[in-house]
């Protein structure tokens, strides 16, 4: 129970900002999903566009304060090694 009127608007906004994150991480696992279900088809088109979607969601993720800049940058050459190796097969 917060002390003051502050801290109960604080505790509001803190609310909101957690379940913002939280929204906007599910919905980096479930691109990364995709990204990775579409690696397992083969499908190189629709890998590409899978790959895109998938940095442009870690970049804004970033630019929000959500994620790191590394984890960002750690990710992303994951999934283009992952690319890399699937289009070599």
């Amino acid at each position: 129970m917060p002390n003051s009127k502050n801290a109960a608007k604080r505790a509001k906004t803190s609310e909101k900002s957690r379940q913002r994150n939280a929204e906007t991480k599910s919905a980096l696992k479930t691109l990364r999903k995709g990204l990775l279900a579409a690696v397992a088809e083969n499908a190189a088109p629709k890998t590409q566009d899978a790959y895109r979607a998938f940095c442009a969601a870690l970049d804004k993720a970033v630019k929000h304060g959500i994620i790191a800049k590394n984890t960002s940058i750690r990710k992303k050459a994951r999934a283009a090694a992952l690319l890399r190796k699937s289009a070599a097969k």
